[in-house]
C-alpha cells in the first residue's frame, strides 16, 4: 500500500467520503418532488446526481420554472434530514482521532452549502476535529475546479506537496489533479470505481480505514 511522506494538511470531501447522508438526501430530494407534482425518483438515481451542490442536484429532474421552489422545499426538509438519517462511516471517526493524535492540519472541502456541512459536522460531534471548513458557496467554482483545494492550502500556508485531498467522486479526482496534490479516492460514494479509475487518482481505495496505514 502505498504511503504519503511529509503531509502536513489532510483535506476531506464530506458525503460519500467521510459521511453517508444518502438517505437524508434521498428523502429531501423525494419531499421536493412529489410537493411540486413529479415522480419520485429510486435512490440509486438520485445517488448518481449527488456531489455538485444541491442546486445542481435538482436541477436535471423539474421544470426551469420549479427550480427555486424545489429548493426551498429541499433545504427545509433537509435541516431535519440530516439530524434523523445521516451517520458517519465505519472508522472514520477513529481515523479523525489517528490523524489529530500526529498532529495532521484537518480540512473539509465540500461542494454542499456551508449551511448543511456545519449541520453534518456538528452533529456528529466533528467539530473539535476539523481546523477549517470550506464549502463551494463561497467560492466562485466548486469542484471539480481546484479553487477550493487551493484557498485551502494558502489558509495553511502549505503546498500541495504537503497536502493530501481524500475525496469519493470523479470530480475530487480532477480538482486533487487540478491543485497538484495526491489524491486518493474512496469508493464508498456516487462514483463508479471504472470512472474513478480513468482520471487516475494517487490511489483507490474500499474503506477509509484503509488511510491510517498510508500517513
Amino acid at each position: 500500500m502505498k504511503r504519503y511522506r511529509g503531509i502536513r494538511l489532510v483535506i476531506f470531501d464530506l458525503d460519500g467520503t467521510l459521511v453517508d447522508a444518502y438517505p437524508a438526501i434521498t428523502q429531501s430530494f423525494n419531499h421536493a418532488m412529489r410537493s411540486l407534482g413529479y415522480k419520485a425518483e429510486a435512490p440509486a438515481v438520485i445517488r448518481r446526481a449527488v456531489g455538485w451542490g444541491d442546486e445542481n442536484l435538482l436541477r436535471p429532474f423539474l421544470a426551469k420554472k420549479d427550480l427555486r421552489k424545489a429548493l426551498l422545499l429541499y433545504r427545509r426538509h433537509h435541516r431535519r434530514a440530516l439530524l434523523n438519517d445521516s451517520a458517519l462511516f465505519k472508522g472514520a471517526l477513529k481515523l479523525l482521532v489517528y490523524l489529530k493524535d500526529r498532529g495532521y492540519k484537518l480540512a473539509v472541502a465540500s461542494n454542499r452549502p456551508s449551511r448543511f456541512s456545519l449541520i453534518l459536522i456538528r452533529h456528529l460531534g466533528l467539530d473539535s476535529y476539523f481546523d477549517y471548513v470550506l464549502c463551494a458557496d463561497r467560492l466562485k467554482r466548486g469542484k471539480p475546479s481546484p479553487q477550493i483545494l487551493r484557498r485551502i492550502m494558502k489558509r495553511f500556508s502549505i503546498i500541495p506537496l504537503q497536502t493530501l485531498y481524500v475525496g469519493d467522486m470523479v470530480i475530487d479526482a480532477q480538482a486533487g489533479r487540478r491543485a497538484g496534490v495526491n489524491t486518493v479516492i474512496v469508493t464508498t460514494g456516487s462514483s463508479s470505481k471504472e470512472d474513478i479509475l480513468e482520471e487516475r487518482p494517487s490511489a483507490v481505495v474500499t474503506d477509509i480505514r484503509q488511510l491510517s496505514k498510508m500517513l
